[in-house]
């Protein structure tokens, strides 16, 4: 987490990037592709697209102008405020001041830098993941395909359905279910290890390494072999999120694109010719109509279970007990009633979701909030501005387990109300899994440090752009055995 995280600062850093693309599309709609995007092993792709035209509601300069009539009856314009700087110092610092200026004055705000345009209003966003033929996931072709493979969030049509069937059993099924007792264990045992102490970063201590020994479980890899893998998915968030191209990420991204597969293939070739029990093996077995994973696909699909399974995970139970630790009634309320966990997780997930921003590509010329996006432009939806419009929820930037416009019961099902998933079909096949693991850590945790509370009274801090969670969550409490 820690190296993931000290890439992510960077980016902002950097914002001005030496590799800078003029003029990009996303490869394969029969638009011509700068050189630089030619050899993907070589250097990221960043797409950058021109600034689009702004329809009439916009002043010359992009600016929407709000009117009011002064004391006379006449006309006065009001300005706008400045146009958020996405790459900037400021916005890595408090994104939620600037989201809110977004989705009231930019809702569709073009990043110059970037290319991207960024989407902030929670029904635009909510348009765009559940309409997968406007707006495609193809920008996963230069995130996350050179260094894991395709995966499964960047297929579309026939074949992102036929290998969603094949994973779905072992990440929502009978095979979840056989695993639960172990994650349970997992967690005690990794609490065990601090439950002594009076004081911890509960980061380094739990949160950072809790996602990823259930993964390695699953898996049935040595646990000696856990540095590794958190080195792998930091590299891998690093480079899905390097909007800059920041050649030091890039860099560490190609690593993982030599070690891994080296690391992995021999496994996932045992394991087909002798399988067991693991989610490997039960991958090698898998089929449906006649079809399939190749190793190179289980591989890939390993790599996501890494990314989508490791720092997410962790960032959504760290920041659980963040706000239930500035929240002393509902913290209260939580460890009174521990089923209260699922809705302070899904409250977290709504106020401030670990994966803030997920990308799309326009796979066509199209109007979102009067801003024209032109095809092939890489469209950046904001989680974390979406799940706080006051279009959509009551009093958005209160932290509230028992609010009442978010329905619990379909909170890890694409129809989810919160967008912190995604939405449609592409919504997180390992939503099930987070929610359990989440539920098991923070019940646990809560029970090993019943008067839990921010060491010396300072509230950590959070970092990170595409994905954003505390850097530390140093904690203080009573120890209590068992």
């Amino acid at each position: 987490m820690q190296a993931a995280e000290a890439a992510l600062p960077g980016l902002v850093r950097h914002h001005r990037s030496p590799y800078r693309v003029t003029a990009g599309r996303v490869a394969g709609q029969g638009q011509e592709v700068p050189a630089q995007a030619r050899q993907v092993s070589d250097q990221v792709f960043l797409p950058v697209t021109h600034l689009s035209a702004r329809c009439d509601d916009h002043s010359p300069t992009g600016h929407r102008e709000a009117r009011h009539r002064d004391e006379s009856g006449g006309n006065v314009t009001t300005n706008p405020p400045e146009k958020p700087d996405v790459l900037s110092e400021e916005f890595a610092q408090d994104p939620h001041k600037y989201y809110k200026i977004m989705r009231d004055h930019y809702p569709v705000l073009h990043d110059e830098a970037s290319g991207y345009y960024f989407v902030t209003r929670y029904n635009d966003v909510a348009r765009i993941y559940k309409d997968s033929v406007a707006f495609s996931n193809e920008n996963y072709a230069f995130q996350m395909e050179p260094v894991i493979g395709k995966t499964l969030i960047q297929m579309s049509g026939r074949e992102h359905a036929v290998n969603r069937h094949l994973v779905t059993p072992a990440l929502r099924g009978n095979y979840l279910q056989e695993l639960l007792p172990q994650v349970d264990e997992l967690a005690k045992e990794m609490i065990d290890e601090f439950r002594h102490s009076s004081q911890i970063d509960l980061i380094e201590k739990f949160t950072k390494w809790f996602p990823i020994n259930v993964i390695v479980k699953m898996l049935d890899l040595p646990h000696d072999d856990l540095p590794k893998f958190h080195d792998w998915y930091s590299s891998l968030m690093a480079f899905l999120a390097n909007l800059t191209n920041d050649p030091e990420v890039h860099a560490w991204g190609m690593r993982t694109q030599r070690d891994y597969p080296a690391y992995i293939l021999p496994i996932i070739a045992e394991r087909r010719r002798n399988p067991g029990t693991d989610l490997i093996s039960r991958l090698t077995q898998a089929e449906i109509e006649g079809e399939q994973f190749s190793d190179e696909q289980i591989k890939a699909l390993i790599g996501l279970l890494l990314i989508a399974g490791g720092e997410t995970t962790d960032k959504a139970i760290a920041s659980t007990l963040k706000y239930l630790i500035q929240h002393p009634e509902q913290l209260a309320a939580v460890r009174a009633d521990p089923t209260l966990a699922t809705q302070a997780l899904v409250e977290t997930l709504r106020y401030h979701p670990p994966v803030q921003i997920i990308l799309r590509t326009a796979t066509e010329d199209i109007d979102v909030s009067g801003t024209a996006i032109p095809k092939g432009s890489v469209v950046a939806c904001v989680n974390g501005a979406a799940n706080r419009d006051e279009r959509r929820f009551n009093d958005p930037d209160k932290f509230d387990i028992f609010r009442e416009d978010v329905n619990m019961n379909q909170a890890f099902v694409g129809s989810a109300d919160h967008i912190a998933f995604a939405l449609g079909r592409h919504f997180c096949v390992g939503s099930l899994l987070a929610k359990r693991e989440a539920e098991t850590a923070i019940n646990q945790l809560l029970q090993a440090m019943p008067d839990i509370r921010f060491a010396g009274g300072k509230e950590p801090v959070d970092a990170g752009m595409f994905t954003r969670g505390p850097e530390r969550l140093d904690v203080e409490f009573t120890p209590v055995t068992q």
